[in-house]
């Protein structure tokens, strides 16, 4: 396989193109890596060669990153060393980048060197920007569409191919910090006006060449290899300097609470790698990436985050024999909050949506939703008046259930009562063509259940998004046990279209991602009613990775939507409804008006533009503090365990069908702690037989839900992890 090619044009200027074959975007591969150092080789060894450009052919991209199975691949190929080959890895990349930046000049004058300039169609991020980072001038095209930046921190690593050490020299470590601990991406024209590429052209090939053919010696040095260089903003021993490397420890601690090894690695290997010559720096910054990479949270989140969540997004777990089903026109019923940010969504992918609600001031309140969205866009210069104006047009807002005749796809998002969900299925389904496809929003009412209304069971099925709509990635599918496989394909089809990231699960109460979450939340009220200071509830759940600590999670969602479940699952469970114990201190918030945020008043005290101020001292006289309080860790189990065993339930239950939809929906659907890769994941560090054993321990101080379930005692047994047992690309390996 050629991943890099080579040609000399009779200017003297030679085009090295990187085109990875079946591939829709560059990724570098160890192949790669030795084609690439061989080209620049012979180039920089032939005289007839005056310069050099490094592209891309691939229209409207440049490199999507590092083929993450290298990485795999390196700790192979170091045997019982794996540290060692990840560090030999990671530096073998750091010699061929450097090699490209030296281009061959003589390392005392900096004089005689060949100019290489790199030329980006569009988007450039990970390896795909630092590559671009090691060449002497970087041209892209205008193309406002394109990404530009290094995400690595947003799947568990940061950029260790030399990218943390160049932008940090190159920007200085303040304007560095949003693009290395936060992974911002920017379009071709902010990056130039931040200082990471240097020029975008509408013909960049043309400028780039120009530029190799006039390029002097003194446009070959990069700063930190010209005499008398000084970082911007000064170095850690200089006064400006050391106050801001203080200041981002504060920051990078209280963002990540200690708990995101990468991102404290990342900021050791500036600090540490701004304190002497840059090759220095850049063996400091492998010696942190592999740190970071042999830290088992790595592994984890890439598994999770990267490799798993991409997976999901092709199709992995699609009906293969369905041909294509992606929605032309949409019917969305019920144009409240869930309605109209389903609404937005999808005229956002272009695609044409009827609006239906009650009356028609609720209809055109849904579609206003979207303009008002637009509009902030437009404030912010994120969007503009046409596309605005492009996408309302696709609404159409109204209370003529006839407008929904033309619909491939029926999204149902009315009120959460199964007799009013029932009655709005049999109007609809007089209406659509018998081929529509329609699926319930539903948060808890059991698909196959909703599915007796409809004249066509196989046909129906479950779209469960979260709220907001519009900001989170996650969307539950759920099959009812008649759904067919063109119902299913339907769903997935369209979470495509509107890039969501889909898990598709089997009905049951509460599906996976409320039968997981709803624990959490009860467990922080369990320990309430039994004295444990809110205050270490709440921190314990955000020291250990979860972005929202129960009692503030019930306060975003609002108390009487969770009194309102409980009513509803008390009465269809009856003598096995396991909450009674929780109940009472809901019902009581709920009856003094504690509602949560949207009342100004819940577990959390606010002030009179909502903004949270602290923690309700009046719980305090409903539920004194005990005088012992439990540990730290005892609190964070009981929250984490919670979770994990209804995540190991659903799996042992066949509510979950693969464990890759099991860690990727707990982190997009609800946060669950992101440096754990997810529940199943984090089961796995801390491995089968002590999760059994401290289950155990649960159970006898605190009752039978922390009970081990069956499958993992017998993983326990056998010595058994999750994604050994369960991972389809193992077993497909």
């Amino acid at each position: 396989m050629t991943d890099f090619t080579m040609k000399t044009d009779a200017d003297g200027v030679t085009v090295i193109t990187w085109d990875v074959p079946e591939k829709s975007m560059n990724v570098m591969s160890f192949e790669g890596i030795e084609q690439l150092n061989n080209l620049v080789d012979a180039a920089l060894a032939d005289e007839a060669v005056k310069g050099v450009i490094i592209t891309s052919g691939k229209d409207g991209s440049f490199a999507g990153g590092m083929d993450l199975n290298l990485l795999a691949k390196m700790k192979e190929d170091a045997g019982d060393d794996p540290a060692r080959g990840l560090f030999e890895g990671t530096m073998k990349m750091h010699h061929m980048l450097r090699k490209i930046e030296r281009a061959g000049m003589d390392p005392k004058t900096n004089k005689g060197g060949k100019p290489i300039a790199s030329v980006l169609p569009g988007t450039a991020v990970g390896i795909g920007l630092e590559l671009p980072l090691a060449t002497h001038r970087i041209f892209a095209a205008n193309n406002p569409k394109a990404r530009i930046g290094l995400p690595e921190i947003m799947v568990g690593i940061f950029p260790g191919a030399g990218g943390t050490t160049r932008f940090v020299r190159k920007m200085g470590a303040m304007a560095a910090s949003p693009f290395l601990l936060e992974g911002k991406l920017v379009s071709p024209d902010a990056a130039v006006k931040a200082g990471i590429i240097d020029e975008v052209a509408d013909d960049p090939m043309a400028a780039a060449h120009a530029w190799v053919l006039n390029a002097k010696d003194a446009d070959l040095v990069k700063p930190w290899d010209a005499k008398g260089y000084r970082m911007p903003g000064g170095a850690p021993y200089h006064p400006a300097g050391f106050m801001t490397f203080v200041g981002a420890s504060a920051m990078v601690n209280g963002k990540t609470q200690g708990v995101y090894p990468a991102a404290k690695a990342l900021l050791s290997a500036v600090y540490e790698g701004s304190l002497v010559p840059f090759d220095t720096a850049l063996k400091i910054e492998a010696r942190w990436f592999t740190n970071v990479l042999m830290n088992p949270s790595s592994g984890a989140m890439i598994r999770s985050l990267f490799l798993n969540k991409e997976a999901l997004e092709k199709g992995a777990v699609r009906p293969a024999d369905v041909p294509d089903q992606r929605v032309k026109k949409l019917g969305v019923l019920g144009a409240g909050m869930m309605g109209a940010g389903i609404t937005l969504v999808s005229v956002q992918a272009g695609i044409e949506v009827v609006l239906i609600d009650q009356t028609q001031e609720a209809a055109d309140k849904g579609k206003a939703y979207a303009a008002g969205y637009f509009d902030k866009g437009i404030a912010r210069k994120k969007s503009t008046e046409e596309k605005k104006q492009a996408a309302l047009d696709l609404i159409t807002a109204t209370t003529d259930l006839d407008a929904l005749k033309g619909c491939d796809l029926i999204i149902e998002a009315v009120f959460e009562d199964m007799k009013v969900k029932a009655e709005m299925t049999k109007k609809v389904e007089a209406v659509i063509p018998t081929e529509c496809i329609f699926a319930s929003n539903t948060s808890t009412l059991p698909i196959t259940d909703l599915a007796k209304a409809s004249s066509r069971d196989d046909q129906f099925i479950g779209i469960h998004f979260f709220s907001p709509v519009e900001k989170m990635l996650l969307v539950e599918i759920i099959k009812g046990k008649q759904t067919g496989d063109r119902a299913v394909a339907k769903a997935l089809d369209f979470v495509r279209q509107i890039r969501k990231t889909p898990i598709v699960v089997n009905d049951a109460r509460f599906f996976y991602a409320n039968r997981c979450i709803i624990p959490y939340i009860n467990e922080g009220v369990r320990m309430v009613q039994e004295g444990v200071e809110p205050a270490l509830i709440e921190n314990a759940a955000k020291l250990v990775g979860m972005p929202l600590g129960p009692l503030q999670l019930m306060d975003e969602t609002s108390i009487d939507l969770g009194a309102k479940i409980a009513r509803a699952t008390k009465a269809a469970m009856g003598a096995e409804y396991p909450n009674d114990d929780i109940d009472p201190l809901v019902f009581w918030m709920e009856a003094e008006g504690r509602l949560g945020r949207k009342a100004n008043a819940g577990f959390y005290t606010y002030d009179d533009k909502g903004k949270r101020e602290g923690l309700w001292k009046g719980l305090g006289g409903k539920y004194p503090l005990s005088d012992d309080q439990p540990d730290l860790i005892e609190v964070q189990h009981r929250l984490l365990f919670s979770q994990t065993l209804e995540a190991v339930r659903a799996l042992e239950e066949g509510v979950l069908m693969d464990i890759r939809e099991g860690d990727v929906g707990a982190i997009l659907g609800w946060g669950f702690a992101p440096w754990s890769g997810g529940p199943l994941s984090w089961l796995d560090m801390i491995g089968a037989p002590y999760a059994a054993e401290r289950c155990d321990q649960l159970a006898e101080k605190f009752g039978e839900r922390f009970a081990c379930p069956d499958l993992l005692r017998e993983m326990a047994a056998k010595g058994q992890s999750f994604y050994g047992r369960f991972d389809p690309d193992a077993k497909a390996a």
